[in-house]
């Protein structure tokens, strides 16, 4: 007889948190939203941990070079679509880790006999105004000069004009050697007021580019997730089928994290996925896996070595898998079950490995309440693609500014590998939409204002750390009564044109 589990399974709307004590130094500011993301030992510290609980989920519609670069400012890590070829994915990684590196590759690099008209393309294209000058116009040539937009004026010079006539020639440059440091770097382009640094190696073949916006950039963005060498962090999704070829091109290109994409993560597939990893690489490469919804399923994938593990199957806005299929589970409850067994295995082995809370997150509070169920962090997909730095377009739909969005099963993304369970290569049914969300602006204010709610509640709870959130959290489930009690009601609301709506 089939196993049947016990009472029901709920969603985050179903619960509220009951307010605790809170001293006077349970103020937003105080709060640390710093969390794990990979797996350590008890007593140890995390190889990698977030700054914020907040990752971007593994889709075509969320997930680009623009999104890694945002969300990493604010503390965060961007997972880059898998669904696209191993070569593509890598150089979007690629171009995450070289945006802001302390000690840039150029991608803007010019030759002495190319034009002001081609330099002007070059800007269009790239966006960088500072190009170097190599004998060869590669980003490691000898360097011959620098041209900024100081340098020429479009309205006045002739477009053929040379570059090495306008140049600023490598004899009035003020260069920094092989062996500098990035805070040296950065001293000098203070000390000498300058915008970019030029570092070379003993041949003066260029190595790379420190600017001072970088500096400033880290300044206003203290949260910023970097690596050892100052880069931006950023992850990549992988699937079971071609992990042999995409995953040695994705830590090539610098993928600091690895993440399985696959609806459903209790499977062999994965195991052999992660074993390949292993073999090959050890422990130094991190990998997440997943999609589970109980503490069977998370207890797999961590003796399997997964570095952390994905909660949440058929809770997404655009996931269609339970209607589909019939398979899935509550994400409240499934998040609390799957913590339980996470906190249990710790105190067995002294592994700690941490839970991603995988979709259900439809209002701001959802995702205190899934930290305080004990997500060490969330991926996030509507939430994301409403803003700026999502890959889609930006369109007016009946007045209203809307984003494009898409799951990974619909017919659009055909991403036929995350639904792989060992057959055709192909999608054989959709277990996605495609669909549009409510444009949201840029990121940083959006997640600025989130943010602010999290740590707002959580002061009201008393705890100034996720890990205290999840100790002294109160929690109770409400009725369909309360739940519509807990919004406006009984009252004739104006909206911002002063219109009214009855509630």
């Amino acid at each position: 007889m089939a196993t049947f589990f016990p009472g029901e399974s709920h969603t985050f709307s179903e619960y509220l948190l009951v307010p605790g004590y809170s001293s006077s130094e349970c103020v937003p500011h105080n709060v640390s939203l710093k969390t794990p993301l990979t797996r350590f030992k008890r007593g140890e510290e995390p190889a990698i941990s977030l700054n914020i609980p907040m990752v971007s989920a593994i889709m075509q519609s969320v997930s680009g070079v623009d999104m890694g670069v945002a969300l990493a400012t604010e503390g965060g890590l961007a997972f880059i679509y898998g669904s696209q070829t191993p070569e593509a994915e890598a150089a979007m990684v690629k171009a995450v880790k070289d945006h802001k590196a302390g000690f840039v590759e150029s991608d803007s690099t010019l030759t002495p006999d190319m034009t002001m008209e081609q330099v002007i393309e070059l800007k269009k294209q790239t966006g960088h105004s500072t190009m170097p000058v190599t004998e060869d116009g590669t980003a490691h040539g000898r360097l011959l000069g620098i041209v900024t937009s100081r340098d020429y004026r479009p309205s006045r010079d002739d477009p053929k004009m040379l570059v090495a006539t306008f140049m600023t020639p490598r004899a009035d440059l003020i260069v920094g050697d092989k062996d500098i440091s990035l805070k040296i770097a950065n001293d000098i382009i203070w000390d000498k007021k300058l915008n970019a640094l030029p570092v070379v190696d003993d041949k003066d073949h260029l190595i790379g580019m420190v600017f001072r916006k970088d500096y400033d950039s880290h300044k206003t963005n203290p949260l910023e997730l970097l690596d050892e060498n100052k880069r931006y962090m950023v992850g990549a999704g992988i699937n079971t089928r071609d992990y042999e070829t995409r995953v040695p091109l994705l830590i090539d290109a610098g993928a600091d994290v690895l993440c399985i994409d696959s609806s459903e993560g209790f499977s062999e597939w994965q195991k052999l996925t992660i074993e390949w990893i292993r073999s090959n690489y050890g422990d130094t490469v991190k990998v997440g896996a997943g999609n589970v919804v109980d503490a069977e399923g998370f207890r797999f994938l961590a003796d399997c070595g997964a570095d952390f593990v994905k909660v949440g199957i058929g809770g997404g806005s655009i996931c269609i898998t339970r209607e589909t299929k019939g398979i899935g589970r509550g994400q409240a409850t499934a998040l609390i079950d799957v913590c339980r067994a996470r906190d249990e295995y710790f105190e067995e082995t002294g592994i700690y490995v941490p839970v991603c809370s995988d979709g259900g997150i439809v209002y701001d509070y959802h995702m205190t309440l899934a930290l305080a169920m004990g997500a060490d962090f969330m991926m996030l997909g509507r939430y994301f693609a409403r803003f700026d730095e999502s890959p889609t377009s930006r369109v007016n739909i009946n007045g209203q500014y809307m984003k494009e969005y898409w799951g990974e099963g619909s017919a659009r993304a055909r991403n036929w590998q995350r639904y792989d369970i060992g057959g055709a290569a192909k999608l054989s049914f959709v277990e996605g939409v495609d669909s549009y969300v409510p444009y949201a602006g840029s990121l940083k204010d959006g997640v600025g204002n989130t943010l602010y709610k999290v740590t707002s509640t959580m002061c009201n709870c008393g705890a100034l750390s996720i890990k205290e959130l999840q100790d002294k959290a109160r929690l109770t489930l409400v009725s369909a009564t309360s739940i519509v009690e807990g919004g406006a009601h009984d009252v004739v609301v104006k909206d911002t044109n002063q219109t009214v709506v009855f509630q």
